[in-house]
């Protein structure tokens, strides 16, 4: 039986686990759930095109954010544009009236990765009492994060009742360490932010790579073998029924992510399927959402041009919109 100090420790070490991992890894999935490792994944979680047709509760969520297109109290057309009309001039930076490709790319991105933007600013508001110049050396993470740690903990065998973390620090320094861009021993906001996601950095985008395969690859070989694939997406339980979509992540780890064919998938290859570079989702609803609203074809909206079609862009239902709006401190 755990003592009342071991159940603390690991009640604790769980809370470690889920501030430090990066948002793509983290999250467990339902049984069944198809556990997608892919990060240029679409701005909804909704189908775009179903049945051929353009589905607009797609453009609710890219335009809004997921969270903020979760639940929402219906709203007239009215309250709809005059609400719409607000991010308008929130996304018009330069003032000038004109809603760009860019200035509309810009925020779609901003949208998307606001969620992301808080979590860095709120545990960089908690690590206050850590730093020094504005600056967060590792063994200051390193002792807010697992000062919790005695030596029982940190020798425990990887079987026993204790958690063993000496992993999980190696590879949290490595993360560190890959965060520090100017190489002076400490991490600013910014490159704090890569380091609690190191996804959204380019510069970071190899660390995603090593861990997703340190992660799957359970024989550690260096690659990832298509039962290793398969079991990281679907763990199989004996006398379950096997979903239908198993077999289709099958053929395309032999038909699209295993180039060389050699049954296992390297570095390159693994890059290659969580971060496919072949199509840019923002781009492309940027490119629709013009192409919807944008009368006189001079590739730029108006504020009124975005209120004729605002069905397009909010709806004049099931949407939070005002919610949003009032959170002034997010936008």
């Amino acid at each position: 039986m755990f003592s009342q100090t071991n159940t603390m420790k690991v009640y604790v070490g769980c809370l470690v686990l889920l501030c430090v991992s990066t948002s793509f890894s983290s999250a467990i999935p339902k049984p069944d759930e198809h556990k997608d490792r892919v990060l240029n994944k679409d701005l909804s979680d909704v189908e775009h095109n179903p049945d051929d047709e353009h589905n607009p509760d797609y453009d609710h969520e890219a335009f809004l954010g997921k969270e903020e297109a979760k639940s929402f109290d219906e709203l007239t057309p009215e309250e709809s544009k005059m609400r719409l009309g607000k991010i308008v001039e929130k996304i018009d930076k330069d003032n000038d009236g004109l809603v760009t490709e860019d200035e509309l790319k810009v925020w779609i991105k901003y949208v998307q990765n606001r969620y992301i933007q808080n979590d860095a600013d709120k545990q960089w508001k908690e690590l206050q009492s850590e730093l020094a110049d504005n600056k967060l050396v590792w063994e200051a993470y390193k002792k807010r994060t697992y000062g919790f740690l005695d030596d029982q903990d940190m020798n425990a065998e990887e079987d026993s009742e204790s958690y063993n973390y000496k992993d999980m620090i190696k590879r949290d320094e490595r993360r560190f360490e890959r965060a520090d861009k100017n190489g002076d021993g400490a991490l600013d906001q910014e490159e704090f932010a890569d380091f609690l996601h190191p996804e959204e950095a380019p510069h970071m985008r190899d660390i995603v790579v090593e861990e997703t395969i340190e992660d799957i690859d359970k024989d550690k070989d260096g690659k990832i073998s298509l039962a290793e694939y398969i079991g990281d997406m679907h763990p199989s339980k004996e006398g379950t029924e096997e979903p239908d979509w198993v077999e289709s992540e099958r053929e395309a780890f032999k038909e699209d992510h295993d180039k060389n064919k050699d049954g296992l998938l390297d570095f390159e290859e693994v890059k290659n399927w969580i971060m496919p570079d072949d199509y840019d989702h923002i781009m492309g609803e940027v490119t629709h959402l013009i192409d919807s609203a944008d009368k006189d074809g001079d590739g730029k909206l108006t504020k009124e041009e975005i209120l004729d079609k605002y069905d397009v862009f909010v709806g004049s239902q099931a949407t939070d919109f005002g919610e949003a709006l009032t959170r002034h401190d997010e936008f």
